[in-house]
């Protein structure tokens, strides 16, 4: 198998056997396929898709909206209305109580940190909403 005797020289003549190579390679390609994650995990992102252009959106989706912005100075509003931090929460509590669909949206300006706005969507899930999504500037400017 691994040897071949004879040749015009005379002499062994070795060769590798490549066999127990490719069983090893098979092997690993198994294992890194068993390891490796079948769906990726983390949060799911609900983007507004934005209207077409030259059309007026009805009073009855603007009301059903909710956007909580978070604004560069560290003020919060719900929907251009003034709120704090601190009651954010129980605000948001209370606009989501009869409401079915629990969906809200996060705006944050261009030099908001990251953590703000991550602390704005914890609030938000713990005040029972099931779907934040999120603004960019882009998106609201219908591009």
């Amino acid at each position: 198998m691994g040897m071949d005797v004879g040749g015009k020289e005379g002499g062994a003549m070795a060769t590798m056997n490549v066999v127990p190579l490719i069983d090893i390679l098979l092997v690993l390609i198994i294992i890194f396929m068993v390891i490796t994650p079948l769906t990726p995990k983390g949060m799911n992102a609900l983007v507004p898709q934005p209207a077409p252009p030259n059309t007026k959106q009805p009073d009855q989706v603007q009301q059903k909206t909710v956007v909580v912005q978070v604004l560069e100075t560290g003020k919060v509003k719900i929907n251009d209305e003034d709120t704090t931090w601190d009651t954010l929460g129980p605000r948001l509590t209370d606009v989501f109580k009869e409401r079915a669909e629990k969906v809200a949206f996060v705006k944050g300006d261009d030099k908001v940190r990251f953590s703000d706005v991550a602390k704005a969507i914890d609030i938000m899930r713990g005040a029972g909403i099931d779907k934040v999504g999120l603004i960019t500037a882009n998106l609201e400017a219908g591009k």
